[in-house]
């Protein structure tokens, strides 16, 4: 009996032993992102990897340097460029005016703009401008329009700038003043609305150039101009707080949330997926997947900044990656992004 009693305590000791192996090597994500980004082929990482989950951190971890050339070790509390993750904060800002009644997304734009010198005012919609089916140039706003408005998608980052015309008009408030009242809400603090005196808490930016060498950029290029759609200042951490505020009910209504988060037009994205995906306002929408993926990236050779912010609701999971460098070499642009999604889509987290 005895023997009996020993040999069934020691089944189910190895039984434990199993399935506690299984469950570390299914959950080992963060032992995979830290030997993933010691990687130098096909090229290195140097930024802040930052995943936070129910609002507690799950990983934060900064590799590399803040300053290539003074080799200044960056920190997870260091501040990046958004690039293109502010449009979903100028879309937020916008959405709370039509929450307020001052703009209609299918009104064309003459009505907010009246003395705009485009002609192409009196038909393009804020709606169209915010999910990037405008026909405007991505860059040059005196260039004829590629397409009838709302017929195909264009990326635009002067479609944001457009946008953001009309949201300081029907608010009567600065896009600075909109932002940083953002900011404050979400209890943003390590995060700035670009100006003279706010610029200095901004990283180094790095350009990589395709045969391996770098340029370190002093002195951003950005114009007030493009703020609206490519241009604030944001630490990882707090771009996790972000997430929190927008898809947790905290700045719209689930009516204007909805909006937001739901598309009419797809477009592919190489970060995401190879087959098309949808498009809302400042938000790529990934609901042909196994797991609901809502995001956005954030690249500019440039300037320096390489950046994806992803969320996935079912588990209210933030993955956020912050590089303080960009690749001229596209293809692999977004190598150590798009590894470290899949990394994490392949573990427990999102289950």
């Amino acid at each position: 009996m005895k023997h009996f009693f020993r040999l069934t305590c020691i089944a189910i000791a190895i039984v434990l032993t199993s399935c506690s192996s299984f469950g570390q090597k299914k959950d080992d994500y963060a032992a995979k992102i830290d030997s993933l980004i010691q990687k130098t082929n096909p090229r290195s990482f140097n930024g802040v990897v930052f995943i936070q989950q129910n609002g507690k951190r799950k990983y934060a971890k900064s590799y590399g340097y803040s300053d290539f050339n003074k080799k200044t070790t960056l920190k997870i509390s260091d501040k990046f460029s958004t690039m293109s993750i502010a449009k979903q904060f100028t879309a937020v800002l916008i959405l709370q005016e039509v929450e307020k009644g001052t703009i209609d997304l299918q009104t064309p734009i003459r009505n907010y703009l009246p003395d705009f010198k485009y002609s192409w005012a009196d038909t393009v919609t804020v709606h169209q401008l915010l999910n990037n089916t405008s026909g405007l140039n991505s860059e040059d706003i005196d260039k004829p329009l590629k397409f009838a408005p709302g017929t195909a998608f264009s990326y635009s980052n002067i479609g944001y700038y457009v946008a953001g015309q009309v949201l300081e008009k029907q608010s009567h408030k600065s896009f600075e003043e909109l932002v940083m009242a953002l900011f404050k809400k979400c209890k943003m603090n390590d995060s700035y609305y670009p100006n003279k005196s706010n610029n200095k808490f901004l990283t180094k930016g790095h350009t990589v150039k395709k045969d391996g060498s770098y340029k370190l950029n002093e002195k951003l290029d950005f114009d007030i101009h493009n703020y609206f759609g490519s241009h604030l200042i944001v630490s990882a951490p707090d771009l996790a707080k972000w997430n929190e505020c927008l898809h947790n009910s905290k700045l719209l209504k689930p009516d204007t949330y909805k909006m937001m988060t739901s598309y009419s037009i797809t477009n592919t994205h190489q970060l995401f997926s190879e087959k098309p995906i949808g498009y809302g306002y400042g938000l790529r929408i990934n609901d042909k997947d196994s797991i609901m993926e809502i995001g956005h990236t954030g690249f500019h050779p440039g300037e320096g900044f390489t950046a994806v912010n992803l969320y996935y609701p079912k588990t209210n999971t933030s993955v956020i990656v912050m590089e303080n460098q960009a690749n001229e070499n596209f293809d692999i642009a977004y190598y150590f992004e798009q590894e470290i999604r899949k990394i994490v889509k392949e573990s427990n987290l999102l289950k």
